[in-house]
């Protein structure tokens, strides 16, 4: 049976919205409805075309020996038709292309002079600057000349889809194919009389597991706990071997409070969370940029003393001016010292661009960012616990420094929970009661984030606080 992660959902929703703003910005076109059924598609497909249409056509339809295509945009030239494959990718793919194909094979058989064929991506570069016009939102990257193998294989193509489907269910080992672009709904189905897999295979070491994996399933080994000292070349790699086989914590504690002894006092700890949305919704804002609607900050004095202070908005509209006004007010002058961020180059990144939309506030701003200092080297050469399993994502380690911070507890337990969970409460249709739900969770969450990096440091570092009140610092 097939199944449909919440990822899937969310690209098929964006998607949608992407398909109608392509289609918005040619208002005289017009849309094929597939109504009753496809063939009806069809059928007025072709009576656009024999009558000259002269405009843009939605989801024009096609069939050509028992395969059936609908082109996003389908617009007319002089010497012939203009196909143009809608994504809300920011290039073309690869995978992209066998689509593309397809349609050209399909439409050139059916009798119709294919001109160009495109695919018709999000052009990154792009900034919002009237509310609702979209105009250049788009770039078009004319694949035509690079398809006529992939054309000329598509009758072939289509015989083996049939035999396959006539056939027994084919017996295909799982792999990469599985994952990519995109998981397949029936993955599950197809490795349900799999062996079990090895409980600490060797693909989990960082960066470069998969490839080194590879090298060793060729000798027959697959679980990290099979290779010996000097079999991995690299000292992180035999850094996460030892401490999987041994089960002991490496914790260079002396190594983290010399990387952190210089950050200043009081220590800010900040988190974002962002939407990024493909197309802007707000004014001077680029496709995908990171928007952030909240941020956590648990500030720490040298004596031990947390207070913490947030920021959050869910109503719709832009949230930029109030969270970089919250920013400023909390964090700028002489209210902190150094700011402390997990993965900092994406607080930095945060902060950098409120600073560029709001020159009032820049100043202020970008001495925030200068400020920002990061916890993820140093922890990554500090500490790594087996159960890690070769992340240093702050939800692979929360749970091995305290348990009791874990996010199992909360409704939002991630960054893309938190974006589902913005893009539900700035739904109008939200209920008064919902919204204040998704707000509990996502403040909660939040602070989660910032408090994990307060109990971690002093973890990493023995508390270097306390040993300097005892005397030994």
């Amino acid at each position: 049976m097939a199944q449909v992660d919440d990822g899937a959902e969310a690209r098929f929703a964006l998607g949608h919205e992407v398909g109608e703003i392509a289609c918005g910005l040619f208002p005289t076109g017009e849309m094929v409805e597939a109504h009753p059924d496809l063939a009806a598609a069809v059928t007025r497909t072709r009576e656009l075309i024999d009558a000259g249409w002269s405009e843009p056509i939605f989801e024009a339809t096609f069939e050509h020996d028992g395969v059936l295509v609908r082109v996003d945009v389908l617009s007319p030239r002089p010497d012939g038709w203009a196909i143009a494959e809608v994504k809300s990718s920011a290039s073309v793919k690869e995978y992209h292309l066998g689509d593309l194909a397809t349609q050209v094979w399909v439409m050139t058989n059916a009798g119709v002079p294919v001109s160009s064929a495109c695919i018709r991506h999000i052009d990154s570069s792009f900034r919002l600057q009237r509310e609702g016009d979209y105009t250049g939102l788009f770039h078009d990257a004319d694949r035509l000349d690079v398809l006529a193998d992939r054309i000329g294989e598509r009758s072939k193509v289509v015989a083996e889809a049939r035999a396959v489907l006539a056939g027994d269910e084919p017996d295909i080992g799982a792999g990469d194919h599985c994952s990519r672009p995109f998981v397949c709904e029936f993955s599950s189905h197809c490795t349900r009389n799999d062996p079990p897999a090895p409980e600490w295979p060797i693909s989990l070491l960082p960066r470069t597991g998969k490839a080194v994996a590879a090298l060793w399933a060729e000798e027959g080994l697959f679980d990290l706990r099979e290779l010996g000292p000097g079999d991995l070349t690299s000292a992180l790699h035999e850094r996460v071997r030892l401490a999987t086989v041994t089960g002991e914590v490496y914790h260079d504690g002396e190594g983290a409070l010399e990387a952190t002894r210089g950050w200043a006092w009081p220590r800010a700890y900040l988190d974002f969370e962002t939407i990024g949305p493909a197309v802007p919704r707000w004014i001077g804002a680029r496709p995908f940029q990171q928007i952030p609607f909240q941020f956590s900050c648990h500030i720490e004095t040298e004596a031990g003393e947390l207070t913490h202070a947030g920021f959050l908005s869910i109503d719709g509209g832009d949230p930029r001016r109030a969270c970089a006004e919250a920013l400023v007010e909390l964090l700028s002058g002489d209210r902190c010292g150094s700011i402390i961020a997990y993965n900092a180059s994406f607080e930095k990144r945060c902060v950098r661009d409120l600073a560029e939309v709001f020159p009032d506030l820049a100043q202020a701003l970008v001495e925030i960012e200068a400020k920002i200092v990061d916890l993820l080297p140093v922890t990554r050469n500090a500490y790594y616990h087996r159960d890690q399993r070769g992340s240093w994502s702050i939800k692979a380690v929360l749970p091995t420094v305290a348990p009791e911070l874990a996010y199992n507890d909360l409704d939002v337990k991630d960054g893309g929970a938190a974006q589902q969970a913005w893009f539900e409460a700035a739904d109008a249709a939200a209920s008064a009661e919902r919204r204040e739900q998704l707000r509990a969770g996502l403040e909660a969450y939040c602070e989660r984030d910032t408090g994990a990096m307060v109990v971690l440091l002093r973890r990493l570092t023995g508390d270097e606080r306390a040993s300097r009140r005892e005397g030994r610092g």
